[in-house]
């Protein structure tokens, strides 16, 4: 069995220290590809000195970081992506969850972006809270139909992910479909077809049900499969080799 964590953040300031080690237990645990999210200079710095076969990297700067980062590290991502490092652009998106962050830029940066990856074709990765219409709206005018996008993380409603679904997106479920109270997500997880489910672990935050409270690593991602399997009520091993093969195609890895 493989597993293929499609959103960790393993060069992270929290995460930095044992990334060596959490690859390691990830490819024992049967994890065998990661991508690995890079949000500032600093952490891609980082990710492109470990990135390897199995340990791949995407990055841009994230809607909450905009107004700090977004112009000084926008040429950083941009000439990275042109040099073919990354194998996706994100996670970029909007943030509508925490108040006082610049819409206006928010969007403006998305937008940036997505040019960006259409222009390199190059997948896309969103990040959405509490700003799905928007989202949904600047996609479709600024983005071209049918070429490759995730909302990683998902944690909406039924209708919104009917709609990332009908745009033809992966929906790439984390750790928090393994909360307790959490099932309605469990009940969208049924709905996703496998062509179009990914797995992740968001690492080192969003550890699943058991791991609540401590860092979270991509080898924890088979708390996740066994949970989303048991949802679709079908077996763990299919599950991994779909979704896996899911993030294969999509990433070109």
């Amino acid at each position: 069995m493989e597993l293929f964590d499609t959103h960790a953040h393993l060069t992270s300031a929290e995460m930095l220290p044992f990334a060596r080690d959490a690859i390691d237990r990830a490819f024992a645990s049967g994890v065998k590809t990661i991508v690995n999210i890079c949000t500032d200079p600093t952490s891609l710095h980082h990710g492109l000195q470990i990135s390897r076969p199995g340990i791949y990297t995407a990055g841009c700067t994230p809607p909450h970081d905009v107004e700090t980062e977004g112009e000084s590290a926008f040429p950083i991502f941009e000439q990275a992506a042109r040099e073919g490092k990354l194998v996706a652009v994100g996670e970029t998106g909007l943030e509508y969850f925490h108040p006082g962050l610049d819409r206006t830029l928010q969007r403006t940066f998305l937008i940036r972006y997505l040019h960006l990856a259409a222009e390199l074709k190059k997948p896309v990765l969103f990040h959405c809270r509490d700003a799905f219409s928007d989202l949904f709206s600047i996609v479709d005018l600024e983005y071209p139909k049918d070429f490759p996008a995730m909302l990683h993380c998902f944690s909406g409603t039924p209708k919104e992910a009917e709609e990332v679904l009908k745009r033809g997106w992966m929906l790439s479920l984390s750790g928090i479909v393994t909360y307790k109270k959490n099932e309605q997500l469990r009940e969208i997880a049924k709905t996703v077809p496998l062509n179009q489910l990914v797995l992740e672990t968001d690492s080192p935050w969003l550890s699943p049900q058991s791991k609540r409270g401590k860092p979270n690593e991509p080898a924890n991602l088979i708390e996740t499969a066994e949970c989303v399997a048991k949802a679709k009520g079908i077996s763990l091993d299919a599950l991994a080799a779909a979704s896996t093969q899911t993030a294969r195609q999509f990433f070109g890895v």
